[in-house]
């Protein structure tokens, strides 16, 4: 497996990425009335995920913070599946389209959650303070 050196090599930051751009496009269907509720919601959530895994990656010195991100992207990841529950039943999207949505944001969530399980190994160690003589 090759080193991660940035937030960007996660492979759930590139699947989040990706994700998100499909919810954009996928809402440019929505009915007009929806662009300042569910369309805005569902596209802030989808978009949240990868801008706080982003700042974990920044504060992955502090497992305790690092984690509390990754939980919080893990929010965002449910919360887009929320919203896409709602795209089903006001009939802005099939069963099927649904569905594939659905799975790809519950296996964002497997893959934040596996991130929390293992924090350790993503975090920085700070450097042992030399001692005074």
């Amino acid at each position: 497996m090759a080193a991660i050196g940035s937030f960007r090599d996660l492979d759930v930051y590139r699947m989040g990425k990706e994700q998100a751009n499909i919810i954009f496009r996928e809402t440019k269907s929505f009915p007009r009335e929806e662009m300042y509720s569910l369309t805005d919601q569902i596209r802030r959530s989808s978009r949240a995920v990868n801008a706080m895994v982003a700042e974990a990656w920044a504060r992955r010195l502090y497992p305790a913070a690092f984690v509390n991100k990754i939980n919080e992207a893990l929010g965002e990841a449910m919360e887009t599946q929320a919203w896409l529950d709602h795209a089903l039943g006001c009939e802005y999207m099939n069963a099927a389209r649904h569905a594939e949505l659905d799975s790809k944001w519950n296996h964002i969530g497997a893959m934040l959650n596996r991130i929390i399980e293992t924090a350790n190994s993503f975090c920085k160690t700070a450097a042992p303070q030399a001692r005074k003589k």
